[in-house]
């Protein structure tokens, strides 16, 4: 399965988000890589668990689903339209992205300190990726290959922050 996903992610265009501007330079600084899907966000600041990162605040609605947008609904899309996009997915992220609230939180169980390199777990607004890719976070935890939550074992979800739109889509599935 792995292969697979690997080999349509190593042929998908270079794009990288054109959207996005420079934005909460406060808080992240964006590492970008010549490389496709190589760009990174380093936080430039210290939190507890649990604390605001950042309101998102500047996304839009987005008509379909895209390798950038990220889930509010069950069908509903957004742009981050904002330097939050880099932000990384990792299967032991540091961040979560709560879309009712609209809003980057601390992960309950760490804190990120200032230089961290800043994640969240994509599936945890992603029910089915517009562009799965093999992950490379290498964490105990990790997937392998990140397709959307309706596409991994509600048991390894567990332990996990989800939006409420795939706690919805796991009931019905």
């Amino acid at each position: 399965m792995a292969a697979a996903v690997s080999n349509a992610y190593h042929s998908l265009p270079q794009a990288r988000p054109s959207s996005a501007g420079q934005s909460h330079s406060d808080l992240l600084k964006v590492v970008r890589s010549d490389q496709p899907f190589k760009s990174a966000a380093i936080s430039l600041v210290s939190l507890p668990p649990g604390a605001l990162f950042a309101k998102i605040t500047e996304a839009n609605h987005a008509p379909r689903a895209t390798w950038t947008s990220f889930q509010t609904g069950r069908d509903e899309h957004m742009e981050f339209n904002s330097d939050i996009v880099f932000i990384n997915h990792s299967c032991d992220p540091n961040l979560v992205v709560d879309t009712a609230r609209m809003e980057v939180r601390v992960a309950d169980d760490r804190h990120i300190a200032k230089g961290d390199e800043l994640t969240w777990f994509y599936p945890s607004a992603e029910w089915e990726m517009a562009q799965s890719f093999p992950c490379e976070c290498g964490t105990e935890r990790c997937l392998v290959a990140i397709r959307g939550s309706r596409y991994v074992e509600p048991e390894k979800l567990k332990g996990y922050f989800l939006n409420q739109h795939i706690h919805e889509l796991m009931e019905e599935q």
